[in-house]
């Protein structure tokens, strides 16, 4: 070793120890972490360490002599620093790793904790269920956060606890999957029914469709057990109430309508008589003809399929009825 070199190439040694010293102590963080935070200060010793190995000079490093003087104790060499690289390397990686494990751990128990409170608040059955399901999934995601880290050892430790909770909290009752599969076919039959009752007038054929839609989904509805599901039975019940109103609403509008098609057909056939007959029948008993027609005309409510051709049929009948007047 040339003697002009010596201070740089103790400078190296030094920097070389410093070097060491950073990497053991992120090796004792990283290696042995008990929480999330010696993992991010072993991860800034090591970018420490890494650093210090990178400002190391490498032409130096290359021309390392293999001979040294005796009285000085020296740590550094070209397989030393290789070695330190590599362990640097190693515990950068386990850093990426421990990152990644503990993102994902802080998402699945934020998403455990916003699948409880919405079950807790849940206003239905419906959404209750979804919440449920949430729940599910979050400890599903709890099972796979990567091992070997120091998040897959913490969830690990607290997936027992949290599947308990669930059990006690939520349990695995078919009878609250049943109500929810009843309540929302129901939900499905009456969207059915407000959907082709939209556009209104209808045939007494499809009023009668509509009304056995909402009739399913009534039915539906009472098959859920106040014994066994005394919360499913509540929200099965408020809604078994707005759905018989709406059966009702459709089956006076069905009734309308057979009642307005009944009403314009007797109208036609009056009609029909009464020119077939006017030749034999004087202007007053044409006029207590046409009045009869005209107030089984007026029978005919909006809203039907008739009452387009009653409003015609009428128009006409008061222009005879005035003719005959004058």
């Amino acid at each position: 070793m040339p003697i002009l070199l010596l201070p740089s190439y103790m400078h190296v040694d030094r920097d070389f120890r410093d070097a060491i010293a950073l990497t053991e102590q992120s090796k004792q963080l990283i290696d042995n972490a008990t929480s999330f935070a010696d993992i991010q200060m072993g991860a800034q010793k090591v970018t420490e360490a890494q650093a210090k190995l990178d400002a190391l000079p490498l032409d130096l490093v290359s021309y390392w002599p293999n001979r040294y003087y005796y009285w000085y104790d020296w740590r550094f060499s070209p397989v030393a620093f290789n070695g330190a690289r590599a362990e640097v390397g190693r515990l950068q990686a386990k850093v990426f790793q421990e990152q990644n494990a503990h993102t994902v751990l802080t998402d699945v128990e934020q998403a455990l904790n916003k699948a409880k409170q919405n079950y807790q608040a849940a206003p239905d059955l419906v959404s209750k269920q979804a919440a449920i399901t949430a729940w599910r999934v979050a400890l599903n995601q709890m099972e796979i956060v990567p091992a070997q880290t120091l998040a897959g050892d913490i969830a690990r430790q607290k997936l027992e606890p949290e599947k308990d909770e669930f059990q006690a909290i939520v349990g695995e009752s078919a009878t609250s999957r049943e109500t929810a599969v009843l309540i929302e076919s129901a939900r499905s039959f009456a969207w059915e029914a407000a959907k082709r009752a939209q556009n209104p007038p209808h045939s007494v054929e499809e009023w009668a469709a509509i009304e056995q839609l909402w009739e399913k989904a009534i039915y539906l509805l009472s098959q859920v057990s106040a014994t066994t599901d005394p919360t499913g039975f509540a929200e099965a019940q408020k809604l078994m109430a707005t759905y018989q109103s709406n059966r009702l609403d459709i089956s006076i509008r069905k009734q309308a309508e057979s009642e307005a098609i009944d009403s314009l057909k007797r109208t036609q056939q009056e009609i029909q008589s009464l020119l077939a007959q006017l030749n034999y029948m004087n202007a007053n008993q044409v006029a207590a003809r046409l009045q009869g027609i005209l107030t089984e005309l007026n029978s005919i409510k909006p809203g039907t399929t008739a009452y387009k051709e009653a409003e015609i049929l009428r128009l006409q009948t008061n222009n005879k009825l005035q003719e005959i007047s004058r």
